[in-house]
């Protein structure tokens, strides 16, 4: 029994580019297609597909995305901040900054997932999931 599936999928994503793999499997959830989509966004996956396992299973496909030159992944950091057993919120006058701009952290909202950019050009505040630098 999972307790935390973004931690789990966060950590499959860790695992992932510190092993060299090219391509990992996360069970599918709503949250979790959020988080990788914003990843896909900002550059830090190559891409993602949603795969039908069998009648009732779907997981997410990821490519982790790699420098072509010296062979490093492009996620260098990834880090769970508010877990189940301590929840952490911010408003929106001191979303953090991931190394001064050039990381992002993932905020959750009243209006969806979120990068902190945007949530701090929209001025709205919520729960801190990660950091990814």
């Amino acid at each position: 029994m999972m307790t935390d599936p973004i931690a789990d999928c966060l950590t499959r994503i860790r695992n992932g580019y510190l092993s060299n793999i090219l391509i990992i499997e996360i069970p599918y959830s709503n949250i979790k297609k959020n988080i990788i989509k914003i990843l896909y966004n900002q550059g830090f996956i190559s891409s993602y597909k949603i795969e039908k396992i069998n009648k009732y299973k779907l997981v997410i496909k990821v490519a982790l995305k790699y420098n072509k030159y010296t062979g490093t992944s492009v996620i260098k950091c990834i880090k769970r901040i508010s877990k189940p057993s301590l929840r952490k919120y911010c408003n929106s006058t001191n979303i953090p900054r991931v190394l001064n701009g050039l990381g992002i952290a993932i905020i959750s909202t009243s209006k969806g997932l979120m990068t902190d950019k945007i949530a701090r050009k929209k001025k709205i505040g919520g729960e801190i999931i990660c950091y990814i630098s």
